[in-house]
C-alpha cells in the first residue's frame, strides 16, 4: 500500500489511522511547493488533485474518511466497527464534513495555511467561519457529556474524522472556551502516540 500525503488537515486523518492500526503503507510525501498534487502522476491516482490518496494492489481511493475505512478494515481494527455502530459512526462521518470540520477547516485555512502562503487572512470568512462553528461545537459538546468517545467506549475513525482541526485550534482560532467535553474529549485522543504525531518523520521517507 502507498499513502500519498503530505502535512495538511485532511491527510492528518489517515496518516493517524495508518500510525495507529500499524498499517504497512509506504508513505509517499507529495510537495505542495512544487505543486506535485496538480502534476500528472499524481492527477492519474487521484484526478481531483488533493491530498490523500491510497493505492492498494488494483484498489485506488481518494478521500480521507475511505481511507480510513480501509486501513481499519484492512487492519481488523475495531476503529471501523463491523456491529450496529457502524452506521453511527457514518452518521458523525458525514455530520462532520458538512458542519463541524467543514467550519473549522475554513479557520484553519484562514488562519494557518494563507499566513503560510504570505496572505492576510479574509476577516469577513473568519468571522462567518466561526459563527457556523459555534453552534455545532455545542452539539458535539452535548454529545460528549458523559461519553468517552463519540460512538461506544472505544474510539472509532468517526473520532479520528471529527478531531482533525482540533491540534490546530489555537493557531486557527478556534473557540473552544465553553465547550469543557470537546477539550477533555480531545485531550483522551492526545494520549494515543498516533493522534499526536500522525506524520512520518520526512527523512525515513523514500
Amino acid at each position: 500500500m502507498k499513502l500519498y500525503y503530505f502535512e495538511a488537515l485532511m491527510p492528518r486523518k489517515a496518516c493517524a489511522v495508518a500510525m495507529h492500526v500499524g498499517s504497512p503503507v509506504e508513505f509517499v510525501y507529495v510537495d505542495p511547493a512544487k505543486r506535485e498534487h496538480k502534476a500528472p502522476p499524481y492527477l492519474a491516482i487521484n484526478p481531483n488533485g488533493v491530498v490523500p490518496a491510497l493505492t492498494d494492489g488494483d484498489t485506488t481511493l481518494w478521500e480521507s474518511d475511505a481511507i480510513m475505512c480501509h486501513l481499519a478494515k484492512a487492519a481488523g481494527s475495531d476503529l471501523w466497527p463491523s456491529d450496529n455502530r457502524q452506521v453511527e459512526v457514518m452518521k458523525w462521518l458525514s455530520w462532520n464534513a458538512h458542519h463541524f470540520t467543514r467550519h473549522g477547516g475554513e479557520l484553519y485555512f484562514q488562519n494557518v495555511i494563507r499566513p503560510l502562503i504570505g496572505e492576510e487572512p479574509d476577516l469577513e470568512a473568519v468571522a462567518d467561519a466561526t459563527r457556523g462553528w459555534l453552534p455545532f461545537a455545542q452539539v458535539l459538546d452535548t454529545h460528549l457529556r458523559g461519553r468517552s468517545y463519540l460512538v461506544g467506549e472505544t474510539p472509532t475513525i468517526a473520532d479520528f474524522s471529527v478531531a482533525v482541526a482540533l491540534p490546530y485550534a489555537e493557531k486557527a482560532k478556534i473557540p473552544l472556551d465553553g465547550f469543557p467535553n470537546v477539550i477533555r474529549w480531545h485531550d483522551r485522543l492526545n494520549m494515543l502516540p498516533a493522534w499526536r504525531e500522525p506524520f512520518p518523520q520526512r527523512e525515513l521517507v523514500h
